[in-house]
């Protein structure tokens, strides 16, 4: 949590001027006893009331200006809390994005979910809070135990015997609570997976119709974080009655030693009404440490939370971008003895792959489930890193070079088509940002998307909404490759991104990727054979292992994989033509 704080730097004049002004308001807090006792004795007692309306003046002025500097305090502090909160989202978004795909598969996208929502909600709160009450509290609970012994010595002691007390129960509770709350948080990260999984996949549980089954689960999570705050709160929750009984007992004893002493003349009236306000003001001061220090243990604990992620040093490691590689081979891809074990797996992805693509291929890669299609081309681009082996794109090996040379060389099609809120025109520009329309669709024709555009009433400025909702699968996906082409990338790499197209489109594409200008080398992830058997190379995975290469025709002789996958897919069509 410490390491946090240098995001606070920014605002050392907040942080500074909102306690000033809450000290302040605490000041002339700690006169209206004064005032008060001096009413009843002087004002009530000798049946003087201009004196009276005098001190009720002064009272209303104190009140006055107390509640200014505390407008004042809130301010400075909720500006700095809020900027404080802000800047810790901002850096660890920016650091996520430094994270590789393995980084990214450990933390957890739930968990660093939770991390930037309800964490940094609960550092800002906590932050508020620290500003405006951290020094106030104390400073009036000693303050106001300093001016009892002004009233009164003796009836003061009784201040400095409670005060020790009530910081053994509000210290001894916290250093109890603080571990429980970093559990509680972890049972919010099982909470908010769960969720996520139910609301990304609701389509799934319904078709399935598991929606009573992931209520139960999501149920039981939920159990589990409630008896787990539970348990925390039963234990936060003796800090107000137990600080009560000591406070009240504490009232009763000062107002009984007080009247005595009223009684033999040693005391007046007003001095212990001040005495038992000065009481007040510790019980109620109090009460709002105690609050804020239970807050504080929940910020610290999401703190030490947030900085877990901070510390999570990126995997992979890329040649600084001052020093780009020199290509001799535009658009050549090579793998050599190539192998990928994923973190804790039991056995390789990929094993020993070896295979070179010239500038202008176009390589097929075809597979079972699980093969390793999809593993193969995320080496491309480091989204993994090969555990063996070495690739090279253009002559030179991928791990000399920078970040973004090595990225803006590739355009990438996931099997997901994914598109984010905003117009056609603001997702085709990710592929190139200063890209003009006559590129735009020039990348939506070789696409097969003019009609998507053309379908629409604004054309390149329809919205699309999150995730492209409001368009069918194909669509998406069409949508997608005309983002990656708008770069006009060296290497394309479709992973099974033509999926929900219908052959004629599907074959319209690659007929169009073909006639490409400038003649991109192109890898295709399909589970079908009619999609890559024009391929210049195929590569046929199974279990990891390259089960055969060569063309559609060589493959055919020679591949048993291939063979059974062409035979089974190209026998389900003739049987589907018969029956029509």
């Amino acid at each position: 949590m410490k390491k946090l704080l240098r995001y606070l730097a920014g605002y050392k004049k907040e942080c500074i001027l909102g306690p000033l002004f809450k000290m302040l308001e605490a000041i002339f807090e700690l006169f209206v006893p004064l005032v008060v006792a001096s009413v009843i004795d002087t004002g009530i007692g000798g049946g003087d009331k201009s004196y009276i309306i005098k001190m009720c003046l002064l009272m209303a002025a104190l009140g006055a200006i107390g509640l200014t500097n505390t407008l004042f305090a809130q301010y400075f502090a909720a500006k700095a809390a809020v900027g404080f909160s802000a800047k810790i989202r901002h850096a660890v978004l920016s650091h996520i994005q430094k994270l590789s795909y393995a980084d990214m598969d450990r933390l957890g996208a739930s968990t660093l979910i939770t991390r930037m929502t309800s964490d940094i909600n609960q550092i800002q709160t906590g932050t508020n809070l620290a500003i405006r009450l951290l020094l106030r509290s104390p400073f009036i609970v000693f303050g106001a135990m300093i001016m009892a012994f002004t009233v009164d010595v003796k009836s003061a002691l009784i201040f400095a015997a409670v005060i020790p007390v009530l910081s053994v129960i509000v210290f001894g509770i916290m250093l109890l609570s603080m571990p429980l709350y970093k559990k509680v948080q972890g049972r919010l990260d099982r909470v908010m997976n769960t969720a996520r999984e139910n609301l990304s996949g609701a389509r799934v549980l319904r078709a399935f119709r598991k929606e009573n089954d992931e209520t139960e689960k999501f149920e039981d999570n939920s159990q589990a974080l409630t008896a787990m705050q539970k348990t925390v709160g039963r234990i936060s929750a003796l800090m107000n009655p137990l600080t009560y009984i000591v406070i009240n007992l504490a009232v009763i004893t000062l107002i009984w030693t007080g009247a005595i002493q009223v009684e033999a003349g040693l005391l007046t009236q007003g001095a212990v009404v001040a005495l038992y306000n000065y009481m007040s003001q510790i019980l109620v001061e109090l009460i709002k440490l105690a609050n804020l220090i239970i807050t504080l243990t929940k910020t610290a604990a999401c703190g030490n939370r947030i900085q877990s992620v901070l510390d999570t040093e990126p995997s992979q490691v890329f040649a600084p971008e001052t020093e780009p590689v020199t290509v001799s081979q535009p658009g050549c891809v090579s793998f050599e003895n190539v192998s990928l074990t994923y973190e804790k797996a039991g056995a390789p992805s990929l094993h020993n792959i070896s295979f070179t693509a010239k500038k202008g291929d176009i390589i097929g890669i075809i597979g079972g489930t699980g093969s390793g299609k999809s593993s193969l081309i995320n080496l491309i681009p480091r989204f993994y890193d090969a555990t063996e082996g070495s690739i090279s794109i253009g002559g030179a090996d991928i791990m000399t070079y920078p970040k973004e040379q090595l990225r803006s060389r590739i355009g990438i099609v996931p099997q997901k088509a994914t598109l984010f809120k905003g117009s056609i025109r603001k997702n085709l520009l990710w592929g190139q940002g200063n890209a003009t329309d006559e590129e735009l669709y020039d990348a939506l024709k070789t696409a097969q998307a003019l009609d998507v555009v053309s379908s629409k009433e604004k054309g390149l400025d329809e919205i699309i909404t999150e995730g492209g909702r409001n368009l069918s699968g194909g669509q998406r996906q069409r949508l997608t490759i005309a983002r990656a082409l708008v770069r006009k990338p060296e290497i394309l790499i479709l992973d099974d991104s033509a999926s929900a197209l219908d052959f004629a489109t599907d074959a319209a594409l690659r007929k169009a990727l073909r006639a490409l200008p400038y003649q991109p080398t192109v890898f295709i992830v399909s589970q079908r054979t009619a999609s890559i058997r024009f391929a210049d190379t195929i590569l046929v995975l199974e279990d990891g292992h390259l089960a055969g290469i060569g063309t559609h025709e060589e493959l055919l002789r020679r591949c048993t994989v291939y063979q059974e996958i062409h035979d089974s897919q190209f026998s389900k069509e003739a049987a589907t033509h018969e029956a029509e």
